[in-house]
């Protein structure tokens, strides 16, 4: 694992996560802590700089999160965002207060002082963006403003002789025009870093961290498919060989021709040792008059987790259980202040496994990105079908089916899904896309077919693009492409006569529809 780190105190901001992909991009490992976070543990990573995060808070308000001043006596630079830079004013002896034209959001013309080092090789004058109801009116002893906007006279702010750097705006995101240059002048110019953050490196060291973790037990891998678990298959199956036993659980709910695919890819390709295991049935009948999208997804984990056990006990001699949990799985499992988070919705692949089936964990993917878990993917040859596939929830096709889900409707949404995915493909439009799927609705709605009125299914295609799933957009398709997928879904599944195209955006809505 590489050396150099740089420490990010979550202080609830939406682009939290973000910040540490942007970090790491730039070839620097990064970890999120929580603002609650104490100074002993930050110190014992010894990070190259501390970043804090925005957040939805004022800081003035009873509660507020706040920062410890005894940071600033690590002696290594910090870098404050929006609300950071608010919690490091206010505990520096500065004042932050409402806006006088309640803040500035979205896209804002800065001035910049490119003698700065933050704002080296910057023109000086570009867009951010902006996103806050409250400014610095009051800068601590020793801080000065180093860019402005038409409303914030502190855009960004600088002090401790040269270690603190606050930013008003959000270089993380796209829309900030110079925001990538920004955080690489932080990096390179201020914290002179090397950038040693690599992902072939991080194989060698995963590979080896396995092996002595294990040291010489069996590991069993609930396989589903999806790149996750496929790449921890593959970095556990190169370090422990076949001391690895995969199960791969058919629950019913997966897209045409999938398992076939799983199958072929790893046991032939790859050669791991793998069980599958089709349990169809006992999925449907779990589901049987369930229509509450929470208690289909409870029952399927749970069934997922008898399924499992019982393969897994036939198995013997099993002391580990390996599982393809991410970063922002292990980020979103606690709060930015420590306490409960809100449940959008339950996931049922990540930690999904019950403390008492007895194992003992291995998750060789915890400390990445879905962008890093791709590449390594592609370094170790998993097939770009793999490796490039849009996201598949755990529960499949069952939460693509709002309300009670039959085998009969999974037949109808399978076949509909496949022309959906098919079509993107052959119009270059797969790889342009973040998630595309399609949704059977729980509706009938009067058609003509022939010179005969029908009473038929409504399929919803929804596609979306973005670039961390926390925001989306919906995918501007091709009106050609939408007609084709529309003809051939109507005239190639049966019980179909209506196709629609969700054109909400992630906020209000979410990706799936349940």
């Amino acid at each position: 694992m590489t050396s150099e780190k740089v420490v990010i105190l979550d202080f609830g901001s939406q682009y939290t996560q973000l910040i540490a992909r942007r970090v790491r991009e730039l070839k620097v490992y990064s970890i999120i802590l929580p603002c609650t976070a104490k100074q002993e543990e930050i110190e014992a990573l010894k990070p190259a700089a501390l970043i804090f995060s925005g957040g939805p808070s004022s800081i003035y308000e009873t509660g507020a999160p706040s920062v410890e001043s005894s940071l600033f006596d690590l002696g290594i630079p910090v870098l404050g965002i929006c609300y950071g830079m608010h919690a490091t004013v206010r505990v520096r002896g500065g004042d932050v207060t409402p806006g006088d034209e309640g803040g500035e959001y979205g896209r804002t013309k800065v001035r910049f002082d490119t003698s700065h080092p933050l704002f080296l090789n910057l023109k000086e004058e570009s867009v951010v963006w902006m996103s806050h109801g409250d400014v610095c009116t009051g800068l601590p002893d020793g801080y000065r403003a180093v860019a402005s906007s038409a409303t914030c006279r502190c855009a960004a702010v600088t002090g401790e002789d040269g270690r603190f750097f606050g930013l008003q705006f959000h270089p993380e995101v796209t829309h900030t025009e110079q925001g990538t240059q920004i955080l690489r002048n932080f990096l390179y110019g201020v914290c002179n870093v090397h950038g040693d953050w690599e992902m072939s490196s991080y194989i060698d060291t995963a590979v080896e961290s396995i092996r002595r973790s294990v040291a010489g037990e069996k590991v069993v891998l609930g396989l589903s498919g999806g790149v996750d678990s496929s790449v921890a298959a593959l970095l556990i199956n190169r370090a422990i060989g076949e001391d690895l036993e995969c199960i791969f659980v058919d629950n019913c709910f997966l897209r045409k021709g999938e398992a076939d695919q799983v199958v072929s890819t790893f046991k032939d390709h790859f050669n791991v040792r793998l069980h599958h295991v089709d349990a169809s049935q006992r999925f449907l009948d779990a589901l049987s008059g369930v229509s509450d999208p929470e208690e289909k997804r409870r029952r399927i984990g749970h069934t997922f987790i008898d399924v499992f056990r019982e393969v897994a006990e036939q198995l013997r001699g099993i002391r580990y259980l390996a599982q393809g949990t991410l970063y922002p799985d292990v980020i979103e499992s606690t709060s930015a202040h420590g306490g409960p988070s809100a449940t959008i919705k339950t996931h049922h692949n990540v930690g999904g496994l019950p403390e008492e089936l007895g194992f003992e964990l291995v998750e060789p993917l915890r400390d990445l990105f879905k962008d890093e878990v791709r590449e390594i993917g592609r370094i170790l040859g998993l097939p770009e079908s793999i490796v490039n596939r849009h996201p598949f929830p755990g529960p499949g096709l069952a939460v693509r089916i709002p309300g009670l889900v039959i085998l009969e409707d999974l037949e109808i949404l399978r076949e509909a899904d496949a022309i959906v995915l098919e079509e993107l493909r052959n119009a270059g439009q797969y790889e342009r896309t973040s998630q595309v799927f399609a949704v059977l609705l729980p509706v009938k709605s009067v058609g003509v077919m022939g010179d005969a009125r029908t009473y038929g299914r409504v399929i919803a295609v929804r596609a979306v693009v973005t670039e961390d799933f926390m925001t989306a957009d919906w995918a501007r398709l091709p009106y050609d492409l939408l007609a084709i997928i529309s003809n051939r879904i109507i005239n190639e599944v049966k019980g179909v006569n209506r196709v629609v195209y969700d054109i909400s955006s992630k906020p209000p809505a979410t990706i799936e529809w349940e």
